[in-house]
């Protein structure tokens, strides 16, 4: 079995440090949202003054040392998806052990989402020619695993994936809404995250928009 990158290991112990005083599934959620907020906020100046006022919510639950590890598992995260782009948080979450806290939701795994996306690759690429980008919807997006293996498949291949995809993605949770949000984002993916029912077509107005989505377009 392959070992696990040592910055996975350090996210999973910073987070171990907070288990003490606190419900280790809200400690994640609690991540994933202020890590949306704190990205959305330095490009989204719509959206800033609530997501600002949520952010100040959140914070009042922890001390201030407490507070201190959040950007260290932000900064592990920044460094892993680096040397590996994948659905790290979708890992982390499965190793903290947070299924059954989550409605028994698990997240597809990375082999997976590599397998499909280069099945998808050779019609992307016509329409690469044609257009010079490809529009790419995923009705149930979770942490973004389906979108980032096509990142990936399209890097092997010799495109740039910022500049040749543009996604919309959408899901019921909010927590997956965050986690897709701030993957997406680290990676430079032109991206909206939606959080919605795709089946009763009943969405939520306020949208995530990532930054490369804000700053090109």
């Amino acid at each position: 079995m392959k070992e696990m990158a040592d910055h996975q290991k350090n996210i999973v112990k910073l987070f171990e440090k907070l288990r003490y005083r606190h419900n280790m599934f809200s400690v994640f959620s609690d991540f994933l949202e202020m890590s949306a907020i704190a990205i959305s906020n330095s490009v989204d100046m719509i959206n800033r003054p609530s997501r600002e006022k949520r952010h100040l919510e959140i914070i009042k639950r922890y001390e201030k040392e407490e507070l201190e590890i959040f950007p260290k598992i932000l900064d592990e995260l920044i460094d892993e998806l680096e040397e590996n782009p994948s659905d790290v948080l979708g890992s982390i979450y499965m190793q903290l052990e947070l299924s059954n806290s989550w409605q028994g939701q698990f997240f597809t795994p990375m082999s997976i989402s590599h397998l499909m996306a280069e099945l998808m690759i050779p019609g992307f690429e016509k329409k690469i020619e044609e257009k010079g980008y490809i529009s790419i919807n995923d009705p149930a997006v979770g942490g973004g695993a389906t979108i980032i293996g096509l990142a990936n498949a399209l890097k092997n291949k010799g495109y740039n994936y910022q500049k040749v995809m543009r996604v919309v993605a959408q899901d019921i949770d909010i927590k997956s809404v965050h986690m897709c949000y701030v993957q997406l984002s680290l990676l430079g993916i032109n991206a909206v995250v939606i959080r919605g029912n795709t089946l009763t077509l009943k969405f939520d107005k306020d949208t995530w928009k990532t930054p490369k989505h804000i700053l090109k377009w």
